[in-house]
């Protein structure tokens, strides 16, 4: 199956303007993170644990809603026997006040429930396990430079590769910020998933172009990966259009609790499908020249 024909598309004499392109939303970025900084959420700042059972059966759904219109910006968990967990970002000193607003939205929509627990939620991720993560990140970097270097025999192919996807990653990271959306451990999970995505369809290029150096042992590096980038288009295009679809729906159909999940993928892949065509094999040629 091909979604398109035969190109014949210049990526490498337009690698500049795409240059251009992310080292715009590059600086976009790094001004809203340094002007804004980043939405955190609960799992790294810590907040009001109220847990109540409600006397009659809830919709986890409608009990967001409730809480929403009585703007209260809360992460639900459910539990047997009609418990919930209602989490609330904030400071310790605030717990009665933020257990007591929401206290106060049920008593007005008639809701009945018993108060089983107030307490305080520190953050999940703590100062030792965000060093670890940060280190497990720039291991596995390491490693995919590392592999694919070994694979392709160049060390500038498997850099290159690396730095597509701190491109990708960082990207989506700027997104959140932007549009001021919570960044918790469900949106890192969704951070290393893009880092996956981005490095498969790069390899996917970089190997075409390693069969077509064999097949064409005397074409030009421009030419060579030209020819490579416009041979696996088509199939790069039907791969992460497969993921957009669902990703798509789970944005407009998926509920709130997903929204900005759907969201970091959505960007995050769009973004790889972007960065791989464009800029790693763009700054392997440069390297390389």
């Amino acid at each position: 199956m091909k979604l398109i024909g035969k190109t014949n598309i210049d990526f490498m004499g337009k690698r500049k303007i795409f240059y251009a392109i992310s080292l715009s939303v590059i600086l976009a970025g790094i001004i809203s993170i340094s002007i804004k900084g980043l939405n955190l959420g609960l799992d790294f700042t810590g907040g009001t644990l109220l847990q109540v059972r409600f006397n009659e059966k809830i919709e986890i759904t409608k009990l967001r809603k409730i809480l929403k219109e009585g703007d209260i910006d809360a992460s639900i968990r459910e539990f047997e026997d009609n418990s919930y967990a209602i989490l609330i970002k904030g400071k310790q000193e605030n717990i009665n006040e933020y257990a007591n607003k929401v206290i106060d939205i049920f008593n007005k929509n008639g809701i009945k429930f018993i108060e089983e627990k107030k307490d305080f939620v520190g953050p999940i991720v703590g100062k030792e396990l965000t060093k670890k993560a940060v280190f497990a990140i720039v291991l596995s970097m390491f490693g995919i430079a590392v592999y694919i270097a070994f694979r392709f025999t160049n060390p500038i192919w498997g850099i290159t590769a690396v730095i597509g996807l701190f491109h990708d990653v960082f990207v989506a990271i700027s997104a959140m910020s932007l549009t001021n959306r919570e960044i918790d451990l469900v949106i890192v999970a969704a951070l290393l998933t893009i880092a996956g995505y981005s490095i498969n369809d790069t390899i996917v290029i970089y190997d075409r172009m390693r069969e077509n150096s064999r097949k064409y042992p005397k074409m030009p590096l421009k030419d060579l990966l030209n020819l490579s980038i416009n041979e696996t288009l088509s199939r790069t295009i039907i791969t992460v259009l497969t993921v957009i679809i669902v990703l798509v729906v789970l944005y407009f159909f998926g509920g709130s609790a997903i929204n900005d999940f759907a969201f970091c993928m959505l960007v995050g892949n769009i973004t790889g499908v972007y960065s791989t065509i464009t800029i790693a094999t763009s700054l392997g040629y440069d390297w390389q020249k």
